[in-house]
Protein backbone atom coordinates (compact mmCIF):
# COMPACT_ATOMS: atom_id res chain seq x y z
CA UNK A 1 0.00 0.00 0.00
CA UNK A 2 2.94 2.52 0.53
CA UNK A 3 4.50 1.51 -2.59
CA UNK A 4 0.94 2.45 -4.36
CA UNK A 5 0.96 5.86 -2.51
CA UNK A 6 4.31 7.28 -3.37
CA UNK A 7 4.07 5.82 -6.76
CA UNK A 8 1.03 8.04 -6.70
CA UNK A 9 2.40 11.15 -5.08
CA UNK A 10 5.10 10.84 -7.82
CA UNK A 11 2.50 10.80 -10.77
CA UNK A 12 0.69 13.49 -9.46
CA UNK A 13 4.34 15.77 -9.24
CA UNK A 14 5.14 14.54 -12.28
CA UNK A 15 2.30 14.99 -14.89
CA UNK A 16 0.76 17.88 -12.55
CA UNK A 17 -2.51 16.01 -12.38
CA UNK A 18 -2.85 17.66 -8.65
CA UNK A 19 -4.65 21.20 -10.16
CA UNK A 20 -1.55 22.92 -9.56
CA UNK A 21 -0.63 25.53 -12.32
CA UNK A 22 1.36 28.34 -13.48
CA UNK A 23 0.47 32.23 -13.38
CA UNK A 24 1.65 33.84 -16.06
CA UNK A 25 1.49 37.78 -16.26
CA UNK A 26 0.50 39.50 -19.98
CA UNK A 27 3.10 42.24 -20.34
CA UNK A 28 1.03 44.22 -23.54
CA UNK A 29 -2.44 44.17 -24.32
CA UNK A 30 -2.97 40.74 -26.16
CA UNK A 31 -4.96 39.06 -28.24
CA UNK A 32 -6.71 36.02 -27.39
CA UNK A 33 -6.98 33.96 -30.62
CA UNK A 34 -9.11 30.89 -32.19
CA UNK A 35 -6.08 28.92 -33.08
CA UNK A 36 -2.15 28.91 -32.53
CA UNK A 37 -1.29 31.82 -34.88
CA UNK A 38 -1.63 35.00 -36.03
CA UNK A 39 -3.76 34.27 -39.08
CA UNK A 40 -6.02 32.56 -36.44
CA UNK A 41 -9.40 35.28 -36.00
CA UNK A 42 -9.42 37.57 -32.53
CA UNK A 43 -11.67 36.43 -30.20
CA UNK A 44 -11.06 39.57 -27.54
CA UNK A 45 -8.12 41.39 -26.31
CA UNK A 46 -6.58 40.75 -22.55
CA UNK A 47 -4.87 43.79 -21.07
CA UNK A 48 -1.88 44.37 -19.98
CA UNK A 49 -1.56 42.72 -16.76
CA UNK A 50 -3.88 40.13 -16.86
CA UNK A 51 -2.76 37.14 -14.77
CA UNK A 52 -3.24 34.08 -16.67
CA UNK A 53 -3.20 30.52 -15.49
CA UNK A 54 -1.61 27.67 -18.03
CA UNK A 55 -1.31 23.90 -17.28
CA UNK A 56 2.23 23.60 -18.11
CA UNK A 57 4.93 25.76 -18.31
CA UNK A 58 6.58 24.95 -21.49
CA UNK A 59 8.83 27.27 -24.52
CA UNK A 60 5.59 26.46 -26.40
CA UNK A 61 5.48 29.94 -28.79
CA UNK A 62 1.32 29.78 -28.45
CA UNK A 63 -0.54 28.55 -25.00
CA UNK A 64 -4.01 28.32 -24.89
CA UNK A 65 -6.19 30.22 -22.11
CA UNK A 66 -9.11 30.49 -20.89
CA UNK A 67 -10.03 34.30 -20.47
CA UNK A 68 -13.69 35.54 -18.94
CA UNK A 69 -15.28 32.52 -20.19
CA UNK A 70 -13.30 32.74 -23.76
CA UNK A 71 -11.14 29.53 -24.71
CA UNK A 72 -8.45 30.08 -26.99
CA UNK A 73 -4.72 31.31 -27.89
CA UNK A 74 -2.09 33.42 -26.55
CA UNK A 75 1.61 33.85 -27.79
CA UNK A 76 3.36 32.95 -24.97
CA UNK A 77 6.33 35.48 -26.17
CA UNK A 78 3.98 38.07 -24.18
CA UNK A 79 4.21 36.51 -20.92
CA UNK A 80 6.18 37.61 -17.58
CA UNK A 81 6.32 35.63 -14.43
CA UNK A 82 6.00 38.43 -12.51
CA UNK A 83 3.30 40.91 -12.58
CA UNK A 84 4.07 44.61 -14.05
CA UNK A 85 3.48 47.86 -12.43
CA UNK A 86 1.22 50.22 -12.98
CA UNK A 87 2.52 53.54 -13.51
CA UNK A 88 0.99 56.71 -15.02
CA UNK A 89 2.58 57.43 -18.38
CA UNK A 90 1.88 61.31 -18.19
CA UNK A 91 1.55 64.04 -14.91
CA UNK A 92 -2.28 63.50 -15.67
CA UNK A 93 -2.93 60.64 -13.53
CA UNK A 94 -1.81 60.39 -10.03
CA UNK A 95 -2.36 56.61 -8.98
CA UNK A 96 0.45 54.17 -9.05
CA UNK A 97 -0.30 50.41 -8.52
CA UNK A 98 -0.71 47.52 -10.01
CA UNK A 99 -4.34 45.40 -10.97
CA UNK A 100 -5.42 44.47 -7.82
CA UNK A 101 -5.66 47.33 -5.78
CA UNK A 102 -7.78 48.26 -8.35
CA UNK A 103 -10.73 46.47 -6.92
CA UNK A 104 -13.38 47.27 -5.09
CA UNK A 105 -13.37 43.71 -3.54
CA UNK A 106 -10.01 44.07 -2.18
CA UNK A 107 -9.26 47.44 -1.40
CA UNK A 108 -10.59 50.99 -1.06
CA UNK A 109 -11.47 52.51 -4.57
CA UNK A 110 -8.90 54.41 -5.31
CA UNK A 111 -8.85 57.96 -7.28
CA UNK A 112 -7.00 60.36 -9.75
CA UNK A 113 -7.13 63.78 -11.08
CA UNK A 114 -7.67 64.18 -14.64
CA UNK A 115 -6.62 66.87 -17.02
CA UNK A 116 -9.41 69.58 -15.90
CA UNK A 117 -7.90 69.25 -12.51
CA UNK A 118 -11.27 67.24 -11.31
CA UNK A 119 -10.49 64.26 -9.11
CA UNK A 120 -12.54 61.13 -10.32
CA UNK A 121 -12.54 57.61 -9.10
CA UNK A 122 -10.17 55.30 -11.09
CA UNK A 123 -12.15 52.12 -12.99
CA UNK A 124 -12.80 49.67 -10.81
CA UNK A 125 -14.66 46.37 -10.52
CA UNK A 126 -18.26 45.82 -9.63
CA UNK A 127 -20.75 43.12 -10.15
CA UNK A 128 -23.08 45.33 -12.18
CA UNK A 129 -23.06 48.41 -13.41
CA UNK A 130 -22.82 51.57 -10.66
CA UNK A 131 -23.94 54.49 -10.34
CA UNK A 132 -22.35 57.44 -12.34
CA UNK A 133 -20.13 54.90 -14.53
CA UNK A 134 -19.14 56.35 -17.86
CA UNK A 135 -17.75 53.12 -19.43
CA UNK A 136 -16.82 49.32 -19.20
CA UNK A 137 -13.84 48.85 -19.74
CA UNK A 138 -12.80 45.59 -21.75
CA UNK A 139 -11.03 44.21 -18.27
CA UNK A 140 -14.06 44.63 -16.60
CA UNK A 141 -13.60 47.58 -14.67
CA UNK A 142 -16.27 50.50 -14.71
CA UNK A 143 -14.61 53.78 -15.47
CA UNK A 144 -15.59 57.07 -14.14
CA UNK A 145 -14.12 59.46 -16.33
CA UNK A 146 -15.74 62.96 -17.50
CA UNK A 147 -14.19 63.10 -20.92
CA UNK A 148 -13.95 60.28 -23.29
CA UNK A 149 -10.03 60.60 -24.42
CA UNK A 150 -7.92 58.14 -22.90
CA UNK A 151 -11.03 56.36 -21.48
CA UNK A 152 -10.03 53.15 -20.02
CA UNK A 153 -6.67 53.43 -21.58
CA UNK A 154 -4.83 51.44 -19.07
CA UNK A 155 -7.81 48.73 -18.91
CA UNK A 156 -7.64 47.64 -22.55
CA UNK A 157 -9.97 50.38 -24.18
CA UNK A 158 -13.59 51.05 -23.88
CA UNK A 159 -16.03 47.79 -24.42
CA UNK A 160 -19.68 50.03 -23.80
CA UNK A 161 -20.14 53.37 -23.48
CA UNK A 162 -23.31 54.63 -21.04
Amino acid sequence: MKKVLLCMAFLLTLFNIDGAAFVRYVTTNLNLRCGPGTEYDIITTLPKGTSVTIDEDCDCPWIIVEYRGYVGYISSRYLSNTAPRRVASSGRNTYRSQRSSYSSRTSGVRYYTNVEGYRVQAPTYYDSKPSGATALCRDGTYSFSRNRRGTCSHHGGVARWY
